[in-house]
């Protein structure tokens, strides 16, 4: 099994290398690399071509979107990730996520991730589970909170049968991507032990200090609450699905099942990371 992993990228020089040696330094290593380089002004595109592991594909200026897109359409992997090249992941990152997808053929695989900036935001996953109802979906996943689209590898020919592709133009592509693509896939797994590192790097687009930028993404975040909202409301999913109770059952000190509840009064139990048991109106 072939991961294709996309890393755009634009006036990257300072965080370039280290971004490809992480991914060269895997345990696994049946990993292609496709760097697509956006219109650099800088020496990224140089850095990246010292790797002869490395496929660069360069092209004029059009934004993460279009960069992301084009990564795919080059990719020969089974599955695809698209990694910033500002972050970094755990050396057996890909490794635990091709276990995962080779056990349980999966569309969609997940980990964990811990932000640098906002450790409170970081979430880690203690145990394999497999999600195929929409309440497992999106609220294990948060999704439609934390949609960034590194933390999914996806697979390609999934990917391709339902046409889904970033939108152009978009300061906020991730959400209408990741919302469209973990609402369509047929089963999805949590992966621990796969942990990406959201690193806070000075001049990245979160922390751009451009005062025109800043309103221009604070637009377009508005358009994504709103695309949200929409995206919601035509699935009958209601409100944004998240887990508000989770409880552990072992058996010897072994993890056996797990229950876990959501904010929508419903509750899923699972033997061995598989649901057994949906009950509906249990309010916690």
């Amino acid at each position: 099994m072939k991961i294709s992993v996309i890393i755009p990228v634009y006036n990257g020089e300072k965080y370039i290398a280290q971004c490809i040696e992480n991914v060269l330094c895997q345990s696994y290593k049946e990993i292609e690399i496709i760097v697509v380089d956006d219109g650099s002004t800088d020496r990224t595109a140089q850095i990246a071509a010292r790797y002869p592991e490395v496929r660069v594909i360069s092209q004029e200026n059009r934004g993460l979107s279009v960069s992301r897109n084009v990564g795919a359409a080059a990719a020969t992997g089974d599955y695809i990730h698209f990694m910033d090249a500002d972050d970094l992941v755990n050396l057996d990152y890909y490794a635990r996520m091709a276990e995962a997808v080779a056990a349980t053929d999966a569309d969609i695989a997940f980990g964990g991730y811990v932000n640098e900036a906002l450790p409170s935001n970081t979430l880690l996953f203690a145990d394999r589970l497999l999600l195929m109802s929409p309440d497992d979906k999106m609220g294990i996943s948060n999704a439609a909170n934390m949609s960034y689209a590194w933390r999914y590898i996806i697979k390609r020919a999934f990917m391709e049968s339902h046409a889904l592709a970033f939108e152009p133009g978009r300061l906020v592509e991730d959400m209408p991507f990741t919302l469209a693509a973990v609402q369509a896939a047929a089963r999805v797994v949590t992966v621990p032990g796969a942990t990406y590192y959201y690193m806070n790097r000075a001049g990245s687009i979160l922390n751009s200090r451009d005062r025109e930028f800043a309103r221009k993404r604070k637009r377009h975040l508005g358009l994504a609450y709103a695309f949200r909202r929409e995206f919601m409301a035509a699935h009958d999913l209601g409100d944004v699905i998240r887990v508000v109770r989770t409880t552990q059952y072992k058996v010897l000190g072994i993890p056996m099942a797990k229950r876990v509840a959501f904010n929508n009064g419903k509750t899923n139990l699972y033997l061995f990371g598989i649901n057994i048991l949906r009950t509906k109106d249990v309010r916690v």
